[in-house]
């Protein structure tokens, strides 16, 4: 059912430091900061030969990160998201095999502009995994 891993989701506090970090220090690519209202996240995506990283950092009062960087103040790996050629297929699969799916339960759309869904870390070794339609 999943494909590829298609990103790891990193929280950062500072933004501009974490992206300078991967282009200076790395010799990444990085792309340019990107407001996710829905979700709640300013993304800087950073692409490499295989997969790509998300720097997450807070928008807004109510974003989920501000909550994960009050428990880990430096920051910390916040999620995978691997793609699905379905994802109304995979979310039934799933929650027919007991994995909560978080929120509504309905696909959102995410950064890359594709349907996305969350699954609930406890069901996945203390993992928050995210998928995305491709």
């Amino acid at each position: 059912m999943i494909g590829r891993l298609n990103h790891v989701a990193i929280a950062v506090p500072d933004l501009q430091a974490a992206a300078e970090q991967y282009r200076n220090t790395l010799g990444a690519e990085v792309g340019a900061p990107q407001d996710e209202p829905d979700h709640g996240v300013t993304v800087v995506f950073i692409t490499l030969p295989n997969t790509k990283i998300e720097l997450l950092y807070p928008l807004g009062e109510d974003s989920p990160i501000q909550g994960f960087l009050d428990k880990n103040p430096a920051g910390g790996i916040h999620h995978i998201c691997y793609e699905v050629e379905d994802i109304l297929a995979a979310r039934d699969k799933l929650k027919a095999t007991g994995a909560r799916v978080l929120g509504t339960g309905e696909p959102k759309i995410g950064a890359h502009g594709k349907p996305v869904l969350f699954l609930h870390p406890k069901d996945f070794n203390g993992c928050l995994v995210e998928l995305e339609q491709v």
